[in-house]
């Protein structure tokens, strides 16, 4: 099981973060605007959003493992339709059946790490974090010499079917044994609720983990973008951002086992709130003093929080089944919210001739997140 939930999150991440630094040449090539083009990844973050209540619904009615490989099934299905990325149409398909999939595929994970995992969520969630980090990296540094050696942008985007395809075929299997085991057991089905839409403990988790999305898909779709107009190069750009993606794995894996011998979650939560914005105060004030130390701040500082907000699921719910209705709950309203996050940096970008704006934006957007962190007190009530 353990391998299945690596190889499904090396997945989950993938399809996003090769977009970002092929944007300004999939921008030319279909003479699309920045608002146009920071839509290939909201897109997926937008579905993160919708289609996290489908996920909830889905892994009741078909058991969590076997929704999980109808997921990255899909996922493999809309990384492939993107090798015509060429055609609009088929480039933004794609881009949507990707996104189900890992909506699906994210959404229902914490359940089975509670459930499989109940003693070790934060070290089987610093594996986790460990995979889709690594993937999100290497995907970010390889985008662009995979379209420069198949010359094509969109085969560099389709090229990840393959990884796809290769977490299809372990999760359908795994999927095939845990469906017969709770048959052989005579294991009920579990009791249907409703998303925790009155929990006020839901709410916070929601809006922290709001915050945090916007910040991590705005700037991970617009740091190359931001540091080519500084007369970067596309290639020096996505090794940036390889940097911004490897110190995710870095404090994605070290944030749950260090948040696994600690009993209150607040100070680690606030330091990487501290650490974005050392980042972002960096890139506003002397973006050519040290750019890869802001971007390693970045990362640290949204790698960590995301893989903590994971661990709050299992903190903050009773049952393996409430931490994915907890799940579905936090992803729909973070990840519809934060979908904005890339084209509202676009269309600013666009409007000021700058990224000077957008970018102050996110900084002061730091301010609500800490607060929010500062409320998830270890005493808060768990939800059912």
């Amino acid at each position: 099981m353990l391998a299945a939930i690596v190889l499904v999150a090396l997945n989950l991440r993938l399809a996003i973060t090769s977009v970002p630094p092929l944007l300004e040449r999939i921008g030319e090539d279909l003479h699309l605007s920045r608002a146009w083009t920071g839509a290939l990844t909201t897109l997926p973050v937008l579905c993160m959003g919708v289609f996290a209540p489908v996920a909830q619904r889905m892994a009741h009615r078909l058991g969590r493992e076997r929704a999980t490989a109808v997921a990255m099934a899909v996922l493999a299905v809309g990384t492939a339709v993107r090798w015509g990325g060429g055609h609009l149409v088929l480039l933004y398909l794609g881009t949507l059946l990707a996104g189900f999939g890992i909506a699906v595929g994210g959404t229902i994970a914490p359940g089975i790490v509670k459930e499989y995992f109940p003693e070790h969520v934060g070290l089987v969630t610093a594996a986790y974090m460990l995979a889709m980090m690594g993937g999100a990296a290497v995907a970010s540094g390889v985008s662009v010499p995979l379209a420069n050696a198949l010359s094509s942008w969109p085969a560099s985007l389709a090229s990840w079917t393959l990884l796809a395809l290769l977490g299809t075929a372990l999760a359908w299997p795994v999927a095939r044994r845990a469906a017969a085991h709770r048959t052989a057991s005579g294991g009920s089905a579990e009791q249907r609720l409703p998303l925790p839409w009155r929990h006020p403990t839901a709410w916070l988790v929601a809006g922290f983990l709001a915050l945090q999305s916007w910040q991590f898909y705005s700037e991970l779709t617009w740091v190359p973008p931001f540091y080519q107009a500084h007369g970067w190069s596309a290639t020096r750009a996505g090794l940036l951002l390889s940097v911004f993606s490897a110190m995710q794995v870095v404090s994605g894996v070290a944030g749950p086992v260090v948040a696994h011998r600690v009993h209150d979650r607040r100070p680690l939560l606030v330091a990487s709130v501290v650490s974005v914005a050392g980042g972002l105060l960096g890139m506003l004030l002397a973006p050519e003093a040290a750019p890869w130390v802001w971007v390693a701040l970045l990362g640290l500082g949204l790698g960590s929080g995301f893989a903590l907000g994971l661990v709050l699921f299992a903190d903050y719910s009773l049952t393996p089944a409430g931490s994915s209705r907890l799940s579905a709950l936090a992803f729909l309203i973070s990840y519809c919210l934060a979908a904005a996050g890339p084209v509202v940096v676009g269309a600013l970008r666009d409007a000021t001739g700058s990224f000077q704006l957008p970018f102050t934006i996110l900084l002061v957007m730091l301010v609500p997140q800490a607060a929010a962190a500062m409320l998830l007190h270890p005493r808060r009530p768990r939800t059912p």
